[in-house]
C-alpha cells in the first residue's frame, strides 16, 4: 500500500530515510539532521512529504511557496524515489501528489528544475503537463 504524508514532526526514521534518499539524489554529500528537519517543519513556506510503501519510506518531495508581484508560485524540489523501487510508476504518483497539493491552493503556478540528462524524470514531468521553459538557472552558494 502506498501512502504519502506531510512531515509534521521529527522522527529518527524520517531523518535516516531522508539521508538515504539525498545520497541517491545529489552527488554532493548532504548531512541532513534533526535541526534541518525541524526548520522545514516550522517554515511557513516549505512542506516536506514522504512516500511510504507499506511501512518503508521510499520517496520524498518538498513544496516551497513564493508569493511575488507576479503571483503565487510553488517550487517542487528534491523529488526522489529510492532506486530499489524505481520503474514502478511511483515517481509519477509522487509528482501527482505534489500537483494535487498545489491545485488545492487555488490560482498559482508549479515549477521545477531537472537536469537534462535525467531523461526519465524529464519525460515524466512532460507527461504530467509541465511545459519546458527556455530559461537559464543561476545559483550562488553562501557558506
Amino acid at each position: 500500500m502506498i501512502t504519502i504524508i506531510k512531515v509534521e514532526e521529527s522522527k529518527k526514521e524520517y531523518i535516516d530515510a531522508i539521508n538515504l534518499l539525498l545520497d541517491q539524489l545529489s552527488s554532493e554529500k548532504i548531512c541532513f539532521n534533526e535541526h534541518d528537519l525541524l526548520n522545514i517543519i516550522n517554515c511557513d513556506s516549505s512542506s516536506l512529504y514522504l512516500m511510504y510503501m507499506d511501512r518503508v519510506i521510499i520517496g520524498m518531495f518538498t513544496l516551497c511557496a513564493c508569493l511575488s508581484p507576479t503571483g503565487l508560485k510553488y517550487w517542487l524540489e528534491d523529488v526522489v524515489i529510492d532506486e530499489k523501487y524505481r520503474g514502478q510508476s511511483l515517481g509519477k504518483e509522487l509528482v501527482k501528489s505534489a500537483i494535487g497539493q498545489v491545485a488545492l491552493k487555488g490560482k498559482s503556478k508549479l515549477m521545477l528544475t531537472s537536469r537534462p540528462e535525467r531523461l526519465v524524470a524529464n519525460n515524466l514531468y512532460k507527461s504530467l503537463g509541465f511545459e519546458h521553459r527556455n530559461t537559464n538557472v543561476y545559483r550562488m552558494d553562501f557558506k
